[in-house]
């Protein structure tokens, strides 16, 4: 099954933009965690659908920690977290900010999310896109080597 149509079968099933990202990310490392897809629900439309920022954004950000955060005391960030979380916030700003006037969900999806179903699927694959592309060029193994 491509990304794509994993996707569009998550979101069949009710998953939110955040949501969406991270299950993938876990399901590349063949890994399941309710608890953190639960907690992801906080960030969909736009931090608690209140129109902040884009749950796909705050998502792919989550996603990154997955890969280079830490897990606690004897754990260690990967000094790179902060650079591709920067990367990733430029290269939302300057597609999708500058394409929708802002990165907030409401400004991307409109008042009421009516434009939701038309913009969501396309933001949610190609920031999940370049996600993979951040964590490649850091040699990151998208299988993944931390425990979650």
């Amino acid at each position: 099954m491509s990304d794509l149509d994993r996707m569009q079968q998550l979101s069949s099933q009710g998953y939110s933009c955040s949501q969406i990202l991270l299950q993938m990310g876990l399901e590349m490392q063949g890994k399941e965690n309710p608890d953190l897809i639960r907690a992801m629900a906080g960030l969909a439309g736009g931090l608690g659908f209140t129109g902040e920022t884009c749950g796909a954004l705050t998502g792919a950000a989550a996603l990154l920690g997955l890969y280079a955060g830490t897990a606690g005391p004897e754990d260690e960030e990967d000094p790179n977290l902060a650079f591709m979380i920067e990367g990733l916030v430029e290269w939302f700003k300057d597609g999708y900010g500058t394409q929708y006037g802002g990165i907030r969900c409401a400004e991307i999806v409109g008042k009421n999310g009516r434009l939701m179903p038309e913009r969501c699927p396309g933001i949610v694959a190609g920031t999940y896109r370049q996600v993979k592309e951040l964590l490649v060029a850091q040699e990151f193994d998208l299988a993944g080597s931390h425990d979650v």
